[in-house]
């Protein structure tokens, strides 16, 4: 891992990290904001330390208006940041002062506006249907009169590289006039999310050249480059990025916010956010997907949940002499960590490292070459420990005579009637002992999984009032044997939380129920383990 920070140049005496989540990410396809979500979202990313957050389109939408009656009049205080509002340049042959968006613009409360206008001589004439030159004049009568009133103004150029290829002389007179109209910054926007690094870094040099403009970049992913785009922008001498966090957006999404930000600050050795803030970059991250109900992806750069996770038994042998010879950057950076997968891609490097996440000493090679060989021989029949680590440590514990008898199963059978009307019930039946005591309890569910887990809860809360904690929260099937049909050997995965904590279990077998009542037991095991109960009389 390389410490010494490179970039092209110095880092610009001004520089923006300007947050578009709120405005451009709220477009993603099934993501739907409240006010109070916005507002949530907002004090997050002051937390982050952006320089600016786009609240959204005031006057454009009841929701978005409301969002700035709202964060004005108390109910958002930014420590960070300034709040930034979005629209568009007055309406053609009316005047900006006469304008109802630009009004709304101008009473939103927000010191800075962001202004979209056309800059693709095609859009202009075919999408506006008026005259280049009025296109011209909509830039500076709406830039004035918003700088004459108090606002600072950026101006998103949208389609600019699309329309630098199809008419350069037009793009470059539309940077023009905004700055002579008294816009701080020019954005270049790649609008479709067409363009290559390559193409970026020529135009962005061209620009900055040929205006003297300070620029901006606001890149969509079409082409997957979106954050690597807004890199070269830089290097070309971009003061000025936008992205939303997460990489939300419509279609494939906006530039990812968090490694644009975390590259200019640990590989360029840039100070972008307030000191200590990076480190929280991926408990942000994580929190504004809670809010959205857009599941985190776990392949996402730097703050993902296998951003620094590693498989491969030859990996594991090198991070056991240095970490860094297997990961970019230390996890802890971004405030992530390392993980060590467990499957039977794994080396005994791979079970010691994990063991010793989990508190166990391995170093006995011969217990660590034991136990890998056990994680081998489970895999090959089909379990599956890399998504389920209550699951190994258990096996773990196990192996080491170190796992606490909570529970003692001696039978169990569902059995699902449908009755006349139609309806389906499903009984379970459990016969165990738990504390000295044997107990048979009936159970009923909507399911047969469902049945087996009311039976198990009310057999164990007598003795583990814990339990009543424990919820079941994702339950997976997967077949094994394609081909096989009906009696195919199957994988469960059962996810559960007892509100603080969540843990995988699996269970395999060649009958549903079967391998879901071992993936439950074990999840109720762990779960128990993890509570720190004591077995009754031990």
């Amino acid at each position: 891992m390389s410490t010494t920070p490179s970039a092209p140049h110095p880092r610009p005496a001004e520089f923006h990290v300007y947050d578009t989540t709120l405005r451009d990410g709220a477009q993603q396809e099934g993501l739907r904001l409240s006010v109070q979500d916005k507002l949530h979202i907002a004090g997050y990313l002051d937390e982050l330390g952006v320089d600016y957050i786009e609240g959204g389109w005031p006057g454009a939408n009841p929701n978005d208006t409301a969002f700035f009656a709202a964060a004005t009049s108390g109910e958002l205080t930014l420590k960070n940041a300034t709040l930034a509002a979005f629209g568009f340049t007055r309406r053609v042959g009316g005047r900006a002062a006469d304008d109802p968006l630009t009004a709304a613009l101008r009473d939103s409360g927000a010191s800075v506006a962001c202004v979209v206008a056309k800059s693709h001589d095609q859009h202009v004439l075919r999408a506006l249907r008026t005259s280049l030159e009025e296109n011209l004049a909509m830039i500076t009568d709406t830039v004035s009169h918003l700088v004459a009133q108090g606002q600072r103004v950026f101006l998103d150029c949208e389609h600019f590289f699309d329309g630098f290829r199809d008419n350069k002389a037009y793009a470059l007179e539309v940077v023009r006039t905004a700055m002579q109209a008294g816009a701080e910054v020019a954005v270049l926007c790649d609008t479709n999310g067409g363009m290559l690094p390559s193409w970026v870094g020529e135009i962005v040099s061209e620009v900055a050249e040929r205006t003297e403009a300070r620029l901006g970049m606001h890149a969509h992913n079409d082409t997957g480059c979106a954050v690597a785009n807004t890199m070269a922008a830089v290097d070309a001498g971009a003061m000025h990025v936008q992205g939303t966090i997460n990489g939300y957006g419509e279609r494939t999404g906006n530039a990812d916010l968090i490694p644009i930000v975390a590259n200019l600050e640990l590989k360029y050795g840039w100070q972008l956010l307030p000191a200590g803030s990076l480190a929280e970059a991926t408990r942000l991250s994580h929190a504004i997907a809670e809010v959205t109900n857009v599941p985190p992806s776990n392949r996402q750069p730097y703050v993902g949940l296998s951003s620094f996770t590693h498989k491969a038994g030859l990996h594991a042998s090198a991070i056991k002499v240095d970490p860094n010879l297997y990961q970019h950057i230390d996890p802890a950076l971004v405030g992530n960590d390392m993980r060590m997968l467990v499957s039977d891609m794994a080396g005994r490097a791979n079970i010691q490292i994990k063991g010793g996440e989990l508190g166990f000493d391995l170093s006995d090679r011969d217990l660590a070459a034991k136990i890998t060989d056990k994680v081998k021989e489970r895999e090959a029949d089909g379990y599956t420990y890399e998504g389920a680590d209550a699951s190994f440590e258990l096996l773990l514990r196990s192996e080491l005579d170190q796992l606490p008898e909570f529970f003692v199963a001696r039978s169990w059978r569902v059995f699902t009637h449908s009755g006349k009307d139609g309806e389906i019930d499903t009984e379970a039946t459990i016969k165990l002992e738990a504390g000295g005591t044997a107990t048979r309890v009936v159970g009923e569910g909507n399911g047969p999984v469902n049945a087996l887990d009311h039976a198990l809860r009310q057999a164990l809360l007598p003795v583990y009032p814990v339990v009543d904690r424990f919820e079941l929260s994702d339950y997976r099937v997967r077949i094994l044997d394609q081909g096989h049909g009906t009696d195919a050997t199957i994988r469960v995965l059962i996810q559960t939380t007892d509100g603080l904590h969540t843990w995988t279990t699996v269970g395999v077998g060649q009958n549903v129920i079967e391998a879901s009542w071992e993936a439950l037991s074990e999840a109720y095991s762990y779960g128990l383990l993890r509570s720190a109960v004591m077995v009754p009389g031990s």
